[in-house]
């Protein structure tokens, strides 16, 4: 790209969603922020934004845009946060991405992290589908299964999660207890619809019993947690989860060939970036009590 004043300016009309607050971010008019957006977008041949009442939408390829800004940002303020001596600074955006079925354990520490930074804002997002770090759509992720093996990341082993099978009290008292292996095909389980899951306990489910007794299938963690506690059938929890849930009833304890491992994953972009290290660092401090 030739005028980077151009990409910037694109990029905090995305953020603000107005050619007014992105002026105000730049400090520039709100002329040249117009005269900005419609040369860029004159050079690129493609429409960044939709134009509206309320502001600016940026388009997929204004999405495309923002993500690499956002990652190019990241990288220019820290290296003049270095240049100024004040390389200790934490602010700006710091997105994390994890499976929604962590979200009790990660909360409280982006809101503890957060209030230490108060210059800093926290992007929690959470959701099935892996989030493109090379594309800027997070600093750090939480990963479950196998080692990511995407080019340019940077991945770390965090913790390994043990998996119980569990069930609600209704549903004991209508089809009473799980009486080991043998016993699987005689109970009904909550389970995943995706059947190529990676997760061993959801492969391990696959081969002890048959598809038949799978009668509740979600697409997500959370929505299986809540339909074991609803009754719907006997399903897998992390003890992390069900230490949560008092009234849940340990049909199995866990099995080291349930066991998933986490991981953390960053960009070899950002990686060493100060915001990054020092959010990985107080994680790790923080994660040490979810083993105990």
């Amino acid at each position: 790209m030739e005028n980077w004043d151009e990409v910037r300016t694109a990029y905090q009309v995305a953020r603000m969603g107005t050619v007014s607050g992105a002026a105000e971010v730049l400090g520039v008019h709100h002329a040249t922020v117009i005269r900005h957006i419609d040369a860029i977008e004159t050079r690129l041949g493609v429409k960044l934004f939709q134009r509206h009442a309320r502001g600016y939408t940026p388009t997929e390829s204004g999405q495309d845009l923002l993500r690499v800004a956002q990652a190019t940002d990241d990288q220019f303020s820290q290296l003049v946060g270095r240049l100024k001596g004040q390389g200790e600074e934490v602010s700006g955006e710091l997105v994390v991405t994890s499976l929604s079925s962590m979200s009790h354990l990660l909360v409280p520490v982006l809101t503890e992290f957060q209030q230490m930074h108060p210059g800093l804002v926290i992007r929690y997002l959470t959701g099935e589908r892996l989030f493109r770090l090379e594309y800027g759509e997070a600093h750090v992720a939480l990963r479950a299964g196998n080692a990511p093996d995407q080019p340019d990341n940077v991945v770390q082993p965090f913790l390994k999660q043990k998996i119980g099978l569990f069930a609600s009290q209704s549903y004991v008292d209508q089809h009473g207890m799980l009486k080991g292996v043998d016993d699987l095909k005689n109970h009904q389980f909550v389970g995943t619809d995706n059947p190529d899951s990676r997760a061993p306990f959801n492969k391990w489910l696959r081969e002890h019993t048959t598809e038949e007794t799978i009668i509740f299938r979600c697409s997500d963690g959370v929505a299986m947690q809540e339909a074991v506690m609803a009754g719907a059938g006997i399903g897998f929890m992390s003890m992390w989860e069900a230490s949560r849930r008092p009234a849940l009833v340990k049909m199995m304890d866990p099995q080291a060939d349930w066991e998933g491992s986490l991981w953390l994953v960053t960009h070899v972009d950002l990686h060493r970036t100060n915001k990054v290290q020092s959010f990985l660092s107080f994680l790790k401090e923080r994660a040490k009590a979810w083993q105990q």
